[in-house]
């Protein structure tokens, strides 16, 4: 799986480059995710502009890590969902925990200074 991070403004960045997130893809994106916060990050961004399709394990995973950041003092946001990520997003109520983004940029800015 194509997992990347980096560091904008003192955000750490996940930038997930694949088309398909889904089960068998999760283990190193959740790894990364939650390696990040294990290691004292309080603002995770999870840019999933590449990302067409999440299953309902993906759901499950980004809401178990949000719980994870916020249980730590933190913050994970998206950014970048496309029309059918957000549609899943929406049916599950995943949309009422995660904040949601519609690129980089506006929800870099959403973290404040």
């Amino acid at each position: 799986m194509n997992v990347t991070t980096s560091q904008v403004n003192g955000i750490s960045v996940v930038r997930v480059s694949e088309a398909r997130l889904t089960y068998p893809l999760l283990t190193n994106f959740v790894n990364t995710v939650t390696g990040l916060i294990a290691g004292g990050d309080k603002r995770i961004l999870i840019n999933l502009e590449t990302v067409s399709y999440v299953d309902s394990a993906t759901i499950g995973c980004l809401m178990d890590l949000y719980r994870q950041a916020a249980a730590a003092g933190g913050a994970l946001k998206l950014a970048g969902v496309q029309k059918r990520v957000e549609t899943m997003l929406t049916m599950t109520g995943a949309h009422n925990f995660l904040e949601v983004h519609a690129d980089q940029a506006s929800a870099v800015a959403s973290f404040g200074a």
